[in-house]
């Protein structure tokens, strides 16, 4: 059973900082990308950021270059966003995804962390 675990969320004020963590168990996965999206309300959900497990390709969604870093820890299966100069944009649900092509077709998905930027 694959788990995705989010945590790290939470309210901050604009210009703030915030590290999102996704903890991924020892699963396998077939394709080598993982990534974070997000749900800003009223919208439909959006990529944010992929990276390629295993290498350092990484791939951002214009809106969060130069804000925000994506990063794995292989050792310990996690992957993590790190979220800086936060605007009320930024405030989404977002979640970790796993086993994924880029930015498409991610068959394991988080429950979520809630990020709200005041």
């Amino acid at each position: 059973h694959v788990q995705l675990v989010e945590s790290g969320g939470g309210s901050v004020q604009a210009g703030g900082s915030l590290t999102l963590s996704c903890a991924a168990g020892r699963y396998t996965y077939k394709r080598n990308c993982m990534g974070w999206f997000r749900q800003r309300p009223g919208k439909d959900r959006e990529g944010v950021a992929v990276l390629w497990i295993g290498g350092a390709t990484t791939s951002y969604a214009d809106s969060v270059k130069g804000r925000f870093t994506i990063s794995h820890d292989k050792a310990q299966n996690t992957l993590y966003l790190q979220l800086n100069s936060l605007s009320t944009e930024d405030t989404a649900m977002y979640y970790c995804a796993a086993n994924g092509d880029i930015w498409s077709e991610y068959k394991f998905w988080g429950q979520g962390t809630q990020v709200t930027v005041s």
